[in-house]
């Protein structure tokens, strides 16, 4: 009898129906998604000259020749950061995770995604992602090195800072290196305002990369 009992317990458990050690009053998790809260929306304007040629296919080479191609590598985080739950801290030296607060990927991953997004929007780069059949002109690597939420007061600020790096991949040489830091406040004194100021930080850093981009002829 007690065998058939520890068989039906473990099958409930394996099936999700059955949470041992949690309460059944424990609020459920909660999954933000991490997004571009400002993306850009005006391309940058194709120089007027490549414009002039009666043939489209030439025309259409000219336009593509001004925008390199730019791989853009996945960005990579340490080992504490490379993962989906919101990270916090309440005191200099230490970090912690909410329990019951969740991204829907992990943040080095999804910001890949949206600097892509910001980069393709803006047209100075035909961007593609790394490891592809693609052959690249430049590529940009770039690193997470803090990404949380300050709560040594409340309601406390979301602190991203991000180190990039361009590549000239044809003469393989390093052309810059930077770091980027963004600071934000929360609104509310909780994960969802930790959330919404994380999307903030991260438009905000991604002003930050484009501009630096820019800086590149």
């Amino acid at each position: 009898m007690k065998t058939g009992l520890s068989l039906m317990a473990l099958v409930f458990a394996l099936s999700g129906c059955v949470n041992f050690g949690q309460s059944a009053n424990a609020p459920s998790v909660v999954y933000y998604v991490l997004n571009d809260a400002e993306p850009a929306t005006a391309p940058t304007p194709v120089p007027a000259d490549a414009l002039k040629d009666p043939d489209p296919l030439r025309a259409k080479e000219r336009v593509e020749s001004y925008a390199p191609t730019l791989l853009v590598l996945d960005t990579t985080a340490g080992g504490f950061y490379d993962s989906d739950q919101l990270v916090f801290s309440r005191s200099a030296g230490t970090r912690g995770q909410y329990q019951f607060a969740r991204w829907t990927e992990r943040p080095g991953r999804r910001f890949a995604e949206l600097l892509r997004a910001r980069l393709d929007q803006l047209g100075r780069y035909r961007v593609a992602p790394a490891g592809g059949v693609v052959r690249g002109d430049l590529m940009l690597d770039t690193r997470l090195i803090e990404f949380y939420h300050d709560a040594t007061s409340e309601p406390g600020q979301v602190r991203l800072e991000l180190r990039a790096e361009l590549v000239d991949l044809k003469q393989r040489r390093l052309l810059g290196r930077h770091t980027f830091e963004q600071k934000v406040p929360l609104t509310t004194y909780d994960a969802a305002g930790a959330a919404q100021a994380s999307n903030l930080a991260v438009s905000r850093v991604l002003d930050d990369v484009s501009a630096w981009l820019a800086t590149f002829k």
